[in-house]
């Protein structure tokens, strides 16, 4: 196993077989190469992005998530453009150099109001990057939101697998779509991330070698995964949460696959083990996602059941993600931390 491993760290690539037996291994070598290869590129510095949840809408129906739109049972809200701002301006005092803005594709965001939102905050906080996370939208919409100052956009494509794909979501939803759009961000010139979740149903371990082989293809500046946890009010609700074992083995063969990742050790990690955003960073993350959102806002904004952190303030999160991080010799540092492969 160590001689496949120091492999895929040498070629960043194996056969279909062999990353499989890759992604179960149970050799805390995976873990640690990964380790070294983020630490040679990055030393101990940890990226903060400053997470806003700024609309709860969404007219999708993904068969994963809380926020689908079938979810009657799902608390809505919006906030204003003042309020955006008011978390961006509590951020930045706290060091925060990346806001991200993250909601369900809500139609009441047109393009003018977002265009509006996203000048705003590159006016007040220039050495800041803006990364948009709105789900898919139109070559034109993408374009007159980087020329108004985006810099980054996060879609997850969810699986690359066809199948897989239609398992999830219902069928105005096609796999084509999200992938057309992931390459119009690259052509528009975003730094552009994508994403999958571990353990989704029908997921198998070719759905994952699927996802990896897209990712090289595709050789994004971020890539997002977690553990599938389910939200009681989907069609998931009774399905089973992600293996915590898979996904850390996951996310540190994408560390070997491109050692230049910026690769988040996310919020689910966290709800699924109380040190697993520690164990993300272990295996070779170097991304953490504090929550700027306003405390009323948190509660609303769930994804899946039992998430954390949903009632700290922006600063109780910061601290205690900087000590969390403190714990295991890394720092948390003030920069943008953009992507760059050299």
């Amino acid at each position: 196993m160590r001689e496949l491993i120091d492999r895929l760290e040498r070629d960043r690539l194996l056969t279909r077989d062999e990353f499989k037996a890759v992604l179960v291994c149970e050799d805390k070598y995976l873990h640690e190469r990964a380790k070294a290869v983020r630490e040679r590129v990055f030393g101990n510095k940890i990226y903060m992005r400053g997470l806003i949840e700024f609309t709860s809408y969404c007219k999708r129906n993904c068969y994963y998530c809380g926020l689908r739109t079938g979810n009657t049972d799902a608390q809505r809200y919006r906030l204003t453009k003042d309020e955006i701002l008011s978390c961006c301006a509590e951020g930045y005092e706290l060091g925060f150099r990346t806001f991200v803005l993250q909601g369900g594709e809500d139609p009441y965001y047109t393009d003018e109001i977002l265009v509006d939102i996203v000048r705003a905050i590159k006016y007040d906080y220039a050495d800041c990057a803006v990364t948009l996370s709105l789900g898919e939208r139109d070559y034109k919409s993408l374009k007159r939101l980087r020329d108004a100052g985006a810099d980054r956009y996060l879609l997850r494509q969810e699986t690359s697998n066809e199948e897989h794909y239609a398992m999830l979501h219902p069928s105005d939803m096609m796999l084509s779509d999200r992938q057309k759009c992931l390459k119009n961000l690259k052509e528009i010139g975003y730094q552009v991330g994508c994403g999958f979740l571990i353990g989704s149903p029908g997921q198998t371990l070719d759905c994952i070698v699927d996802d990896l082989l897209f990712i090289k293809d595709l050789d994004p500046a971020m890539v997002g995964i977690g553990p599938f946890i389910p939200h009681s009010s989907t069609p998931f609700a009774g399905e089973k949460r992600g293996d915590l074992q898979l996904t850390l083995n996951t996310l540190a063969v994408l560390r070997l696959i491109n050692p230049h990742l910026l690769i988040p050790a996310t919020t689910a990690l966290g709800s699924l083990e109380p040190t697993g955003r520690e164990m993300g960073v272990l295996a070779g993350a170097n991304v953490v996602m504090p929550n700027l959102s306003p405390e009323y806002a948190r509660e609303k904004y769930m994804l899946y059941d039992n998430k954390i952190c949903t009632d700290e303030s922006a600063q109780l999160c910061r601290g205690c993600i900087g000590r969390r991080m403190n714990s295991i010799g890394c720092e948390i540092v003030v920069d943008r931390g953009d992507y760059s492969d050299v």
